[in-house]
């Protein structure tokens, strides 16, 4: 069975251990997906330009601008615990 053997060898590089009736199973669909790729490489694709993405990418961050933000008495007035300024929080490295 070829299918195994392509299976086998896909699985040993994921270190996996596929039983019998997984190797018969994933070769089965193994074999669709090379196939149904088979049909892709007979698109005439000269002149499409490759892309990453199927559709354009834009950064959505908004600019790195100073804007107006809280004082740091603000930012400690609901604090539970404060010290010198700064949040008092629990110890968690032992």
């Amino acid at each position: 069975m070829p299918g195994n053997f392509d299976v086998q060898y896909v699985a040993r590089l994921a270190r996996i251990a596929l039983t019998p009736a997984e190797q018969e199973k994933f070769g089965a669909q193994l074999s669709h997906i090379l196939g149904y790729i088979e049909k892709l490489n007979q698109l005439d694709v000269a002149g499409i330009e490759p892309t990453a993405h199927t559709v354009p990418l834009v950064n959505v961050a908004r600019p790195d601008e100073v804007r107006p933000s809280l004082t740091n008495e603000e930012a400690l007035r609901n604090a539970p615990a404060k010290a010198n300024g700064l949040f008092v929080v629990p110890k968690i490295v032992e």
